[in-house]
């Protein structure tokens, strides 16, 4: 038995996205499914679902954190959690990731990224928010690569008993 947990990656991306958007979602699921790795998601359409499909296709495990109920869960997530907290969930997504990845998106994924960076969590972007602190990739294959070199060292991303972030 392996006593090391595996990698959690997130991925964050508008709801509604573009056929690129799709497609380069889809291959990062692939991509973190293959590493061995867990995609960590907010378990709706778009990005969401797209990264759904491919870790799913690719024989991985896709967590969708949802906003409300186990009915906005898209078809590929294989584990659901459905927290009632609405956009509040973005905190918890990223608290559960080693490293998040950002495809293209609006302001909900300028909130998961900022949430990310201020706990610590490296961020990864695919032509997203060009902001300090995002590492701009040029493709899915770069950005997983950097995200699973850093998703297993110890981010400090989710605040000690005590602490204030």
């Amino acid at each position: 038995m392996n006593d090391t947990p595996p990698l959690q990656i997130a991925i964050v991306g508008a709801a509604s996205c573009t056929g690129d958007e799709e497609l380069t979602a889809e291959e990062v699921g692939r991509q973190i499914a293959q590493a061995g790795a867990v995609l960590i998601c907010g378990g709706r359409g778009g990005v969401m679902e797209a990264a759904c499909r491919g870790a799913t296709g690719a024989g991985g495990i896709a967590v969708g954190i949802l906003p409300g109920g186990m009915e906005e869960a898209n078809p590929f997530c294989t584990v659901t959690i459905p927290t009632g907290l609405g956009i509040a969930r973005n905190a918890v997504v990223v608290s559960a990731a080693g490293a998040v990845i950002a495809v293209g998106g609006a302001y909900g994924t300028l909130s998961e990224i900022a949430m990310a960076l201020k706990l610590g969590c490296p961020v990864f972007g695919i032509q997203t928010w060009k902001i300090p602190g995002v590492v701009a990739c040029m493709d899915a294959g770069e950005a997983v690569a950097r995200a699973v070199s850093t998703a297993g060292r110890d981010t400090g991303n989710v605040p000690k008993s005590g602490e204030s972030q």
